[in-house]
């Protein structure tokens, strides 16, 4: 019995790629600046949430609201899809900073 020296399969003619970009490695400098702006701008959201949940929570309990830190706008919805529709229909261009929370006693959605 022979053993076949070739693979059954056809060879590569070109190496398996799994980036179209060239790997971009951020120094740590810029990591901690970008969680730094990250952790402030929920902080402020945080902040319009505190004052919004006595007011909304007996009404839309459980329900999931959008929040914007300037101006202390919101959106709210029963349910995330809907939530995510009404932010589309509201920021068309794409341009949108918002934090998600839901109006329950902690304003999260569930434990980890």
């Amino acid at each position: 019995m022979e053993i076949p020296t070739k693979a059954a399969s056809p060879e590569k003619t070109q190496p398996f790629r799994t980036r179209l970009l060239p790997k971009r490695v951020l120094p740590p400098e810029e990591i901690a600046k970008r969680k730094a702006v990250k952790a402030e701008f929920g902080a402020r959201c945080r902040v319009v949430f505190e004052k919004l949940r006595p007011q909304l929570i007996e009404r839309y309990y459980n329900w999931f609201i959008a929040v914007a830190p300037d101006g202390e706008e919101y959106l709210i919805d029963p349910s995330l899809e809907g939530l995510v529709e009404k932010i589309r229909a509201r920021y068309q261009d794409g341009m949108v900073k918002l934090t998600t929370y839901r109006l329950n006693e902690t304003g999260v959605c569930g434990r980890i």
